[in-house]
């Protein structure tokens, strides 16, 4: 059965698509914990992180890295944090949360509610960013 995530690069659920090429996607969070919260997840479903196979997920964490760089110049932030949960979605992915705190990569902290104007300018400008 097809993953959320699955379906999203199908294009059967809408997402804020920031970038994809052959073998990856990277699409904002929907309930994002800091401004320019992105998800990025290989296309072929795998549940877990590290079960795919490892040149798709050394290729994954250069697509990742490319998709960091971007959100660092629109999101002002010190860092972008990774995490791997991998429990809530069966469909390998990384969060990539921009830094000012610790506290910023915090899952238990209450989610942003940002509008759908706010998602659509994000998602311009970090695909504008990405060149």
């Amino acid at each position: 059965m097809d993953s959320i995530f699955t379906k999203i690069v199908k294009g059967e659920i809408p997402s804020y698509r920031i970038a994809e090429d052959e073998n990856y996607f990277a699409f904002l969070d929907i309930h994002p914990l800091a401004v320019g919260h992105t998800l990025v997840i290989p296309k072929k479903q795998v549940d877990y992180l590290f079960d795919v196979e490892d040149e798709l997920l050394g290729g994954m964490m250069v697509f990742a890295k490319r998709i960091a760089r971007a959100i660092e110049k629109v999101v002002p932030c010190q860092r972008i944090g990774i995490a791997v949960i991998g429990l809530e979605v069966p469909h390998a992915h990384i969060h990539l949360v921009p830094l000012n705190s610790l506290y910023d990569i915090d899952f238990k902290k209450p989610k942003l509610d940002l509008s759908k104007e706010e998602f659509e300018m994000l998602t311009a400008r970090i695909r504008e960013a990405l060149g």
